[in-house]
């Protein structure tokens, strides 16, 4: 199915703001992690452990929504998962410890990850392979305004109004979106009944079995897990390490943003006259490249501008990375394409987890520390890149 130019738009918006949760609900309270941990007299590993959580749950919550979405359609998973995010944002706002906010961020992780999951079936549900890379490069470019004003909003609203309100906030949104979702977004899959529930594990194992879908989706999920490393571990290194303000972390996160909304640009522009295959593999090269160097800096000791600048070409790069590759992982499954987007997502998710909890084990919060875990995570999704596709499941681009 095609869509005019102008109802694409307004499928990205609407779809960009279901996916913007998950950045919104990470990226906002990041400034905050210091006075989270002074109010709730919290260690900065415990802060981090809400982090961590927040990914368990994005991981664990995403294999539920897949088999609803493709048996009972995308709307009615994607509002009943809105509703429980906004409903555990405000469970946030008043956590009275830190082992509360961690089970709340949870519970809140449960309901966020619907959008994404469910985002990216529509998505596979209305285009092709090379369209749909296209078009997860425009709905990166609208989410994309979540990582550049989430900082920075957060900084200000922790400052003036105190942590909780954060949380407010992203339910507030939770309930808008939810509100656009009713009475705008069509229906693009009228379910299946002959989707089973019971055999969700099944399909799941089926889908594994797909060794082009395990490239994409694997490549991808670590590349995406540097990036969560770089979000659990910035903050304590960018603020605590080399001694700036929040509002200084917050500008320098949402330029490393700018560079992610600049290349998905670029990655559409490229795709009107490449093949996605072609650019990703660039898209990892960089990747890697920017990794060696973000050790490197690391490792000498470099001073602070040094350091973010091989971090600004790793973000930036994963704005060919990511919507090729989420292109890449579903191309072969369009039949399940929910539960091939639920597991796609949860495998990202939970090598987040991995990077993340790597980062808020490591004993110091210093450079070549977080360079270490993102310099792994890069030469992983590069090495998994490399491998052939699945001779019984050929992508056509």
């Amino acid at each position: 199915m095609r869509l005019k130019s102008s109802n694409t738009l307004g499928l990205a918006f609407i779809l960009g703001s279901v996916t913007a949760m998950t950045p919104l609900a990470i990226d906002m309270y990041l400034p905050a992690f210091p006075a989270i941990a002074d109010d709730l007299g919290a260690v900065p590993t415990g802060v981090q452990l809400s982090l961590t959580s927040f990914f368990i749950g994005l991981a664990l919550g995403q294999l539920i929504y897949g088999p609803l979405a493709d048996k009972y359609g995308r709307k009615k998973p994607l509002i009943g998962g809105l509703l429980i995010a906004a409903l555990t944002s405000f469970l946030c706002a008043t956590a009275p410890s830190i082992d509360a906010l961690i089970l709340y961020r949870f519970l809140q992780a449960l309901g966020v990850c619907a959008g994404a999951v469910i985002a990216r079936a529509i998505v596979r549900d209305l285009f092709d392979p090379k369209e749909g890379a296209r078009f997860f490069s425009l709905l990166m470019a609208i989410m994309g305004v979540a990582p550049i004003l989430a900082p920075l909003a957060g900084s200000v609203v922790s400052v003036y109004l105190g942590w909780p309100w954060i949380f407010n906030i992203i339910g507030g949104f939770a309930f808008m979106t939810l509100a656009g979702i009713v009475i705008f977004l069509p229906e693009t899959h009228e379910g299946n009944s002959g989707v089973r529930l019971g055999r969700a594990l099944h399909t799941y194992a089926d889908i594994l079995k797909n060794r082009t879908f395990l490239k994409y989706a694997l490549a991808g999920g670590f590349a995406n897990a540097g990036m969560f490393a770089y979000i659990a571990g910035a903050s304590f290194v960018v603020q605590d390490y080399f001694g700036t303000s929040p509002t200084f972390f917050a500008i320098a996160f949402g330029s490393n943003a700018f560079g992610l909304i600049g290349l998905t640009q670029l990655n559409r522009r490229l795709l009107a006259k490449h093949a996605f295959p072609a650019i990703l593999r660039v898209g990892f090269m960089v990747l890697l490249a920017s990794g060696i160097a973000l050790v490197a800096a690391g490792a000498l000791g470099a001073p602070l501008w040094l350091f973010l600048a091989p971090m600004f070409f790793f973000i930036a790069s994963l704005g060919m990375v990511m919507p090729n590759s989420m292109a890449g992982a579903l191309a072969t499954e369009d039949t399940r394409a929910g539960s091939a987007s639920a597991l796609s997502g949860s495998l990202t998710f939970l090598a987040a987890f991995l990077s993340s909890a790597a980062v808020g084990a490591l004993p110091e919060k210093t450079p070549i520390a977080l360079a270490l875990v993102m310099g792994a995570c890069a030469l992983a999704a590069f090495s998994l890149s490399r491998l052939p596709d699945d001779p019984r499941h050929p992508i056509s681009a």
